[in-house]
């Protein structure tokens, strides 16, 4: 029976890292919205002193798992759109560029509320400091 040989390119390589990647960033950020928002609006979890206790557990508050979250979803969208790069034809129909313009717009929306949010907590925090 003769071995099957699988060959894959270098870009084909990379987003498929790149998919790891961002699953395991959605993973990560499943797990501290679940953990923090318990721990935020319902009881806190009681494992002070143990080995395998996350080092943000019991220090996040709502402003910073918001500032995490945003931060995330902009990582995610940036592989994503890295992805999109990789994987660009040598000529693009309209379709496919206004596609490739609307993930850009996308990505930058998500940029940019992300600063906003925390320039916003910058000045909430201030403002706590000087009352």
């Amino acid at each position: 029976m003769a071995a099957t040989v699988l060959v894959t390119s270098e870009s084909e390589t990379i987003v498929g890292i790149l998919a790891l990647i961002d699953m395991s960033l959605v993973a990560s950020l499943l797990l501290m919205i679940i953990f923090s928002g318990y721990e935020i609006f319902v009881s806190k979890i009681d494992v002070e002193g143990h080995e395998d206790r996350p080092d943000w557990m019991g220090k996040i508050d709502f402003s910073g798992l918001k500032l995490k979250v945003i931060g995330a979803i902009v990582a995610i969208s940036a592989i994503d759109l890295l992805k999109t790069f990789m994987n660009i034809p040598d000529s693009l129909n309209d379709a496919e560029f206004n596609a490739l313009v609307l993930k850009i717009t996308i990505h930058m929306a998500f940029v940019v509320s992300g600063v906003m949010f925390a320039v916003m907590d910058k000045i909430a925090g201030d403002t706590k400091k000087d009352h």
